[in-house]
């Protein structure tokens, strides 16, 4: 079971081959005072897998989150075109980073597993017509800091800082394979 109904992180777990399910995890991810992005996705991940295995308590559940920060600004979703525009400017010429959890969890054991995979993203400085063409073009108002680097985001992007490029779209898979292994299912063999 995948603990989300994003289409981003449906699309990273197909591409390992296994039969899953999604199913929204209902949580609230609001973030707790003075905890840090990192430790957020972290509660997030596990928060998610826990809430599905209460409806699914024999399945193999995945909890995913991604924190994005610059300093102490978190990077929320845009949600709109102005928002994501504020959000590029801001990042121009600056390093962002992106903690990106994952969780599995077997509800029938239960046991979880849990990491955090860092990813730093320094974006190229950036004017106010390429921040307005990208934003038309792509739309990204559904990703934390305004772009999608598996898309045309990737034209402003100077730098990806991670042993994990899935992280940064939202599902660490080196990881994750690692951990679906050590719960006895190995997505290869």
């Amino acid at each position: 079971m995948l603990a989300s109904t994003s289409a981003y992180r449906r699309a990273l777990l197909a591409r390992l081959g296994l039969a899953f399910e999604c199913a929204a995890p209902g949580t609230d991810e609001s973030a707790i005072a003075a905890e840090a992005p990192a430790e957020t996705a972290y509660r997030l991940a596990q928060a998610k897998a826990a809430a599905v295995a209460r409806h699914y308590p024999d399945a193999l559940i995945i909890g995913s989150d991604q924190v994005a920060s610059l300093g102490a600004l978190r990077l929320e979703k845009p949600g709109n075109h102005a928002t994501a525009v504020r959000q590029l400017q801001t990042l121009s010429g600056r390093t962002a980073q992106f903690d990106t959890a994952v969780c599995v969890l077997d509800a029938s054991r239960g046991t979880a597993s849990t990491r955090v995979v860092p990813c730093r993203v320094t974006f190229r400085s950036l004017d106010r017509r390429g921040i307005d063409a990208y934003l038309r073009r792509e739309q990204p108002y559904d990703c934390a800091g305004s772009a999608k680097s598996e898309g045309l985001g990737i034209a402003l992007i100077a730098r990806i800082e991670t042993d994990d490029p899935t992280a940064l779209i939202g599902l660490p898979l080196i990881a994750l394979t690692e951990m679906l292994a050590a719960a006895g299912l190995p997505v290869i063999g």
